[in-house]
């Protein structure tokens, strides 16, 4: 992705977090990125694409990370140390993103939100795979798993509004909370 494009993502995302995606235009887009209005045609076909883009990729980037992390731990517990260390990170750096998802949602095009949609069901059910692989008796079905890493995202994804401490802090106790809504009682290294 062009530095240009990822500029306009992020420019938006900021925007779009503090009035709402019908409460920006893409005029307002372009004067916060430096140029014109139409000038961000060059890059998106319209308002409804940017956004598009925004959401998939961010969902796309979850799950793909999500998948890594997971293929490269040893064990369940290990592997849902790693995807609560991804999730922090990406709450604590993203909290745009998360306002954007949770209140624009309505605005994606029919295609994109189906994407997403997908996308965010196999990040849902990586999770859920792992919290029944690492105690069955606990998370006998992927619907049990499904609300544990609904519920867990639930914390995770307050971060806009709860992000009271020093990043470091913060990571720390959502991390420990997480950790334990989840069951994953094992001593787990704190990433770094």
């Amino acid at each position: 992705m062009s530095a240009r494009r990822e500029q306009i993502l992020t420019t938006a995302a900021r925007l779009f977090a503090v009035r709402g995606f019908h409460g920006v235009s893409v005029a307002e887009i372009g004067a916060a990125c430096g140029m014109s209005g139409p000038g961000i045609y060059k890059h998106f076909t319209s308002k409804d694409a940017l956004l598009a883009e925004m959401l998939v990729d961010i969902s796309e980037q979850l799950l793909s990370v999500g998948q890594d992390r997971v293929a490269g731990a040893d064990g369940p517990a290990a592997a849902l140390g790693a995807l609560v260390d991804w999730h922090v990170d990406f709450a604590l750096h993203h909290p745009d993103l998360i306002v954007v998802q949770d209140r624009d949602w309505a605005s994606l095009p029919d295609e994109a939100r189906e994407r997403v949609r997908l996308l965010q069901r196999s990040y849902v059910d990586l999770w859920a795979d792992q919290l029944r692989d690492l105690d069955p008796t606990r998370v006998p079905d992927r619907a049990s798993g499904r609300a544990r890493a609904h519920a867990t995202f639930g914390l995770l994804n307050s971060t806009p509004h709860s992000n009271l401490l020093p990043e470091q802090d913060m990571r720390a106790v959502l991390r420990e909370m997480a950790l334990a809504g989840l069951g994953v009682t094992d001593a787990l290294p704190a990433a770094g």
